[in-house]
């Protein structure tokens, strides 16, 4: 379902106190994991409101920059930069969760901290720009899924200042035609009348959500089938109903011998998983 977890800020300083690295971000992982009975089930780590930082470090022409965290009971993250020329890019992710964390896995077989190092495969950012991406995404590996959402992240840090000059990734770019300003040749002049207020129009009601057909597949085998019309109930300040439209939704996950995962992107920042 809709997941909330506490965004994280790392501002990480040089000798001279200036800003070298910065990064704020928000992730969540999903896991899956073998259980004392053998069977396989999926876990859900959420950073907590207590994120340390310690390892960080700015890099330079010949050191990666590093932007370390750790949080909850033994869990950590990490991705590191490197600088050629005129860009600087991304590396490898390294996720280590503990399966001594009881709390998130109750009946694990396996104890201890597990390692999944995964390669970045965004494009190169350019020096003085700050990468910036609101749409989620997700890094799959092995039994674990990372997702990402609202980064802002800034390696090589230049004259200590954050640049204001951005980068966006592919999924934030807008698809639709630019909005065109008034001038003078495009504005028509009428005359001044007085009118009277519209009236209020009623809220048009949620209609039904359309019925969805999503699949997996293990090899060449459907291994997952689903027919649904989902429509999501968030209760806030205001209640908000939206209806997950299956032409723009993509569907992934995974298929176990016990256990099955799917998982549902709208496109719109929603991420549904079952």
């Amino acid at each position: 379902g809709f997941f909330q977890s506490y965004a994280v800020e790392v501002d990480i300083k040089d000798a001279s106190n200036a800003t070298c690295l910065y990064a704020n971000w928000m992730m969540r992982f999903l896991i899956t994991y073998e259980s004392n009975t053998s069977d396989y089930k999926t876990t859900a780590l959420n950073l907590s409101s207590s994120v340390t930082h310690n390892g960080s470090v700015c890099g330079n022409d010949t050191q990666p920059a590093l932007v370390a965290v750790q949080f909850g009971e033994g869990h950590s993250w990490s991705i590191n930069f490197t600088k050629n020329n005129e860009t600087y890019q991304g590396d490898f992710f390294t996720f280590t969760y503990n399966t001594n964390d009881t709390a998130a896995f109750p009946d694990a077989k396996r104890k201890g901290p597990v390692t999944v190092v995964v390669k970045d495969t965004s494009s190169p950012i350019l020096l003085n720009n700050v990468y910036v991406c609101h749409h989620p995404d997700n890094i799959e590996e092995e039994n674990v899924t990372q997702i990402f959402w609202n980064v802002t992240v800034q390696a090589f840090v230049q004259n200590g200042t954050v640049s204001k000059k951005e980068t966006r990734c592919r999924a934030d770019t807008p698809t639709s035609a630019p909005t065109v300003l008034p001038t003078t040749a495009n504005v028509t002049t009428v005359p001044t009348t007085t009118l009277s207020p519209a009236p209020t129009a009623a809220p048009k009601p949620v209609e039904n959500p359309d019925t969805g057909n999503y699949s997996l597949k293990s090899g060449n085998k459907t291994c997952l089938l689903a027919t649904v019309g989902l429509q999501l109930n968030v209760s806030q300040d205001k209640p908000l109903l939206i209806n997950i439209n299956p032409k723009t939704t993509i569907a992934d996950g995974a298929c176990g011998n016990t256990t099955a995962t799917l998982r549902l992107n709208d496109g719109n920042s929603t991420l549904i998983g079952f």
